[in-house]
């Protein structure tokens, strides 16, 4: 099992990396290979429901969620992290 978690946070390092990290060491404790990347750097466009996905295998728009798109399809979990100011 594997499990993709997303750091949103613009600080790489930051306290939502330190939460993520927690909750790898929890999940690679258990068995369940556990990776984070780090997203909050990248403009990444919001899904405007064209369909052109279901149709190509990949986002009409060319940004981070394409390049990340292999890494979805082979994960069983997605964890989703951000800061809350």
């Amino acid at each position: 099992m594997k499990v993709l978690m997303l750091n949103g946070s613009p600080h790489a390092k930051g306290c939502t990396y330190i939460a993520l990290s927690e909750l790898a060491k929890t999940l690679e404790a258990e068995g369940i290979e556990a990776e984070i990347l780090h997203v909050g750097h990248q403009d990444i466009r919001g899904c405007i429901a064209c369909g052109y996905c279901i149709k190509n295998d990949k986002c009409v728009f060319d940004d981070a969620v394409n390049a990340l798109a292999e890494k979805f399809k082979a994960a069983d979990g997605l964890v989703l992290a951000s800061p809350v100011y």
